[in-house]
């Protein structure tokens, strides 16, 4: 009987894709390495019945280095490393034994489907599989296919079963593209580490023994946070005044009244107008302006904007938010979390998501609501190319995910049901005021139409 040999990129994906096909029936057995577990059931490939094996490997299999010689700091010029240095590839981690684990599962195996992560490092690391497999699997006969990749975005049943019935073949130039990455980071980072590190020793005390490390994307980054950082250091903050008055009209609360000067920078001349307004007992109204307005609904989900709002409206970092977003798109609950794409394809089944999340009593009337008067057309993004928005896949509650894992996954939910939803729509009414010879107003927002927005707009309510 055949075997087919599937590789994905974690082995907490493994488990669960193994799970969905074998319908559950898979027996697990520790690999050698002690890392990765092998899961094996029966089923049908190509019409026949074979032997399945699902395993994974724990990221980049191989990395790249400089050749032993050129690691020597002293005998080498930093400027040799960017064109003359050879470089070679090596196991990203030994301990793993990961190259050895992956020949002793794939030995005699007749087929290979590849499930790693649907991104250019995915496509790189299937490479490295199997550069690192093919050598002691079956010959194929007569140019038989025998190397699948799987095209995936979420660990549902729906979005597994289709990719096994749609396989297709890795991509050779993506992976290419990220060796060409990979060099340039080793040649730029490690050239410019060497140089900077000596040619600041002995220029300050403390960095001495220090390594001054260089990264093509995580110093320029740097440079943006210092120069940021010199400029609050360096404000210098100027006292200043402002004017506010307050009227009152019946029992109503009152208004506070903005001035239209703003603030003045000289005491005696705030304290003038302040002696001014008080000539006066009473606000007299000048005009009345009222203006419809639409606050837009979301664009879909991308990373760069779960990092942000989940920085700035849930207090949590983005190496944490990741951690989250990962687990909970492993366990099937979201898409993919890393994309740039905030764009939805045509062919989306945006009803049938909205579905799953008809009866979770935080939002299901707002999503029945939705589902009975028709949903709107999410707004046109960007499609990146490589993975849809960030959606969430199937329901879950609170219990469930607990703490993070469910705040970040409710703010997930709530910004695709806010994609498919109306804009937020709402009357502004503007009132100028003349109080003696200065002029004040206030502005306050009345809802007409709520939408479903994910940050919750501030009323003025004005008597």
């Amino acid at each position: 009987m055949k075997t087919v040999l599937m590789v994905a990129e974690k082995p907490s994906l493994a488990q669960s894709i193994a799970k969905i096909l074998s319908k559950g029936s898979c027996s697990s057995r520790k690999g050698l390495n002690g890392a990765c577990s092998v899961h094996e059931y029966m089923g049908t490939f190509s019409g026949q019945s074979m032997r399945f094996k699902m395993t994974s490997v724990c990221g980049h299999v191989m990395s790249l280095d400089f050749i032993g010689k050129y690691n020597n700091w002293d005998k080498v010029d930093p400027a040799e490393l960017f064109s003359k240095a050879p470089t070679e590839k090596k196991e990203a981690n030994p301990k793993l034994n990961m190259v050895k684990f992956l020949q002793v599962e794939a030995k005699g195996c007749d087929y290979v489907v590849l499930w790693l992560d649907c991104d250019k490092e995915g496509e790189n690391i299937c490479f490295e599989v199997l550069d690192a497999i093919e050598p002691v699997m079956t010959r194929p006969y007569g140019g038989e296919k025998t190397v699948y990749r799987a095209k995936f975005s979420s660990i549902t049943d729906t979005d597994i079963w289709a990719a096994m019935s749609k396989l297709g073949e890795p991509n050779r130039n993506e992976a290419l593209s990220v060796d060409a990455r990979q060099e340039l980071d080793l040649r730029i980072g490690c050239a410019f580490t060497r140089f900077q590190t000596k040619y600041f020793q002995g220029k300050y005390g403390n960095l001495d023994s220090s390594l001054i490390s260089f990264g093509p994307c995580q110093t320029p980054t740097l440079g943006f946070c210092v120069e940021r950082h010199d400029k609050i250091q360096s404000f210098k903050p100027e006292t200043y005044w402002v004017i506010q008055a307050k009227v009152f009209k019946g029992k109503d609360s009152p208004l506070t009244l903005d001035w239209d000067r703003v603030r003045v920078f000289d005491r005696e001349v705030g304290q003038m107008f302040v002696n001014i307004t008080k000539t006066s007992k009473e606000a007299k109204v000048e005009s009345v302006s009222k203006k419809e307005k639409a606050k837009q609904r979301p664009l879909a989900l991308n990373t760069v904007e779960m990092l942000r709002v989940a920085s700035s409206s849930l207090g949590m970092g983005p190496q944490h938010t990741m951690q989250i977003a990962e687990r909970l798109y492993t366990q099937g609950y979201i898409s993919y979390p890393r994309t740039e794409t905030n764009h939805y394809h045509d062919n989306f089944d945006l009803k049938g998501t909205l579905k799953q999340q008809a009866n979770n009593p935080f939002w299901a009337q707002e999503v029945k609501a939705l589902l009975s008067e028709g949903l709107n057309r999410p707004r046109k993004g960007a499609d990146a190319g490589d993975h849809p928005p960030i959606t969430p896949m199937r329901a879950a509650s609170e219990g469930e995910l607990g703490g993070d894992g469910w705040r970040l996954y409710e703010y997930i939910v709530r910004h695709f049901i806010a994609t498919v939803s109306q804009d937020c729509k709402y009357l502004q009414t503007t009132i100028s005021f003349s109080i003696a010879s200065e002029g004040f107003s206030c502005s306050g927002k009345t809802l007409i139409s709520p939408g479903e927005d994910t940050t919750p707009l501030s009323d003025v309510v004005i008597p």
